[in-house]
């Protein structure tokens, strides 16, 4: 298992941590697998930087999307959802 840091903008950060997020798209560059952790840090694309404001979650499923297209790109379910 492995413990992936990503930029997250607010709107989304926001929904992650309210629980209406569940879902995570992102590039595959990383080999994301089942039961790795992600630490969502909040990026402010206004300032580009970081406001500091983190959450950590667990991948609970991973699903490939480029069969609709989405070349190296992954559905992923996340849970456990903590700051």
């Amino acid at each position: 298992m492995t413990t992936h840091e990503l930029k997250t903008w607010p709107q989304y950060w926001n929904d992650v941590s309210m629980g209406r997020k569940t879902v995570e798209v992102r590039l595959n560059d990383r080999g994301f697998r089942v039961g790795d952790t992600l630490v969502l840090r909040e990026w402010d694309p206004k300032v580009r930087a970081y406001t500091g404001a983190r959450l950590t979650c667990h991948v609970r499923e991973v699903h490939d999307l480029t069969p609709i297209g989405l070349f190296n790109f992954v559905a992923m379910r996340i849970g456990e959802v903590r700051p």
